[in-house]
């Protein structure tokens, strides 16, 4: 069989796609590893309309519950992405075509590969403060990175946490000028530099971190909340060898259809430079509607 449409990807972006692409009548199928995609990682989601407060991956099965019946999907791992005349995508369990693809894998959170820090993901440990920062409203939180997004991060969790620690490796942060000197001037904010965390304790929520050296003679900071921003790594791999362009960071170059150089290949969602990478679950829906649109555009030029 030869779909019209394959999506690859089963977060936000990919099911979005798949529920318009019923609407446009086309044999689709979805194949993620990780259905539901990052999104299922929020503890709570706040910022979707329709829904005051929801858990992120009770919000994902809605998406999953509503592409039941519309398209198939399948839960499998990807090897390889050809295209020889069709896409043709092979997987751990079989190979599968179709005339047109939306690519919508997403990125990955860099993680820091310690001690208990998958044991409190959702129970403390966060890669996302834009989700996550209301439920530490007077709580004692930290950051760990350096980087702009780590910033972005201590600033806004500052507006609800009572104090905020950013734990950064190296001895200076490679934020923008403009977000240290806000750093600066919150007295909500403190930076921890030159020192690692190695390792996330607590017992049924995490409620401290090991240092890896003393910060005001202790190797043990109390935390209630630890957010993980050391970066995100777009998922393109599969893309190499059909030559799709990426930015300077590694997102697929898009543009407002969400096609990129290459024809028939859509991308959609966090892995893509569309939606000024705003990387939120709303956007990427709304990019899976967009490039779904197109591929029936694309298809119906091509008949």
């Amino acid at each position: 069989m030869i779909y019209d449409l394959i999506i690859i990807g089963a977060g936000p972006a990919g099911l979005s796609a798949a529920i318009y692409a019923s609407k446009y009548k086309l044999n689709t199928l979805v194949i993620g590893e990780e259905l539901g995609g990052t999104a299922t990682h929020a503890y709570k989601v706040e910022n979707y309309p329709g829904f005051r407060s929801i858990p992120g991956i009770e919000l994902m099965n809605k998406f999953k519950e509503q592409v039941k019946g519309l398209a198939g999907i399948k839960n499998e791992e990807i090897i390889k992405l050809e295209k020889k005349g069709n896409f043709i995508i092979t997987t751990s369990k079989g190979t599968y075509q179709s005339n047109a693809l939306i690519f919508a894998a997403g990125t990955k959170r860099k993680a820091l590969n310690i001690k208990g820090e998958n044991e409190f993901l959702n129970k403390g440990v966060s890669y996302c403060a834009t989700c996550d920062a209301a439920f530490f409203k007077n709580n004692v939180v930290g950051v760990v990175g350096g980087n702009d997004a780590a910033a972005m991060s201590a600033l806004l969790l500052a507006e609800y946490a009572k104090k905020v620690f950013i734990i950064y490796r190296k001895e200076k942060i490679r934020a923008e000028p403009l977000r240290v000197r806000q750093l600066e001037k919150s007295k909500k904010i403190t930076i921890i530099n030159n020192t690692n965390v190695i390792a996330v304790n607590g017992d049924k929520m995490m409620s401290s971190v090991t240092l890896d050296r003393e910060f005001n003679h202790s190797k043990e900071l109390n935390l209630s909340g630890l957010f993980i921003e050391i970066g995100s790594i777009p998922s393109t791999v599969l893309t190499e060898k059909l030559g799709i362009k990426l930015d300077e960071e590694g997102y697929i170059i898009v543009d407002p259809a969400q096609k990129t150089n290459a024809d028939g290949f859509y991308a959609a969602g966090d892995i893509t430079t569309g939606s000024n990478k705003f990387g939120q679950i709303i956007t990427a829906a709304s990019e899976g509607a967009v490039a779904a649109h197109s591929v029936y555009g694309f298809l119906k030029n091509k008949s």
